[in-house]
């Protein structure tokens, strides 16, 4: 996706300050989720960023993508309390939450959309795979792959597992093929 060229100095200067919090205090699939929402602010019409200070827009942006991802669960391999998520940038948690509540609401960032869980917690994010058919709410890694791959060209869920499962399968049907016939592994 590509920043408006009225925006890129923008772009830069929030980028400059999210990139080396990610590399600290978080890891690379937040500095690309962080940046990915930075890149969507600079492509609104008019955009937000025009007003206000990098390192209030970046801690909203830090705080917005943790809180679709449970930041703010300890069981989570990374999390941190809103104060600690706040302090680096040198703002309150109250600051840091009200631009991440406004940055929330304006993309509608949602643990329940592909688009804002990072790639590590899509698998065993079971709000990503709730579909509704006829009222009644289903796992879409449960529904048979033709439905699944409706689901993915409706962009409801973001690829059909039911695919990845039967790609495994002919793998190992392969893998246990080629292990019979091959004359060194029979002793031949």
């Amino acid at each position: 996706m590509a920043v408006p060229k009225a925006m890129q100095d923008k772009y830069d200067e929030i980028a400059a300050v999210l990139e080396p919090y990610c590399e600290e205090y978080l890891n690379e699939e937040y500095r690309v989720l962080c940046l990915h929402i930075l890149e969507k602010l600079c492509r609104k019409r008019p955009s937000p960023l025009t007003s206000g200070r990098a390192n209030t827009w970046a801690a909203g942006i830090v705080y917005a993508a943790g809180s679709a991802n449970f930041i703010f669960d300890r069981k989570q391999d990374v999390h941190m309390t809103a104060e600690e998520l706040a302090a680096p940038f040198g703002l309150s948690k109250s600051t840091a939450s009200a631009k991440g509540r406004l940055i929330t609401d304006m993309l509608k960032i949602s643990y329940t959309s592909p688009e804002w869980v990072l790639p590590s917690k899509l698998e065993s994010n079971p709000f990503v795979w709730m579909v509704t058919i006829n009222g009644i709410p289903l796992d879409a890694r449960a529904l048979p792959l033709p439905m699944q791959l409706l689901c993915v060209k409706k962009h409801i869920i973001p690829y059909a597992p039911g695919l990845r499962e039967q790609e495994q399968k002919k793998k190992a049907a392969k893998a246990a093929a080629a292990g019979k016939s091959d004359p060194d592994k029979d002793g031949q």
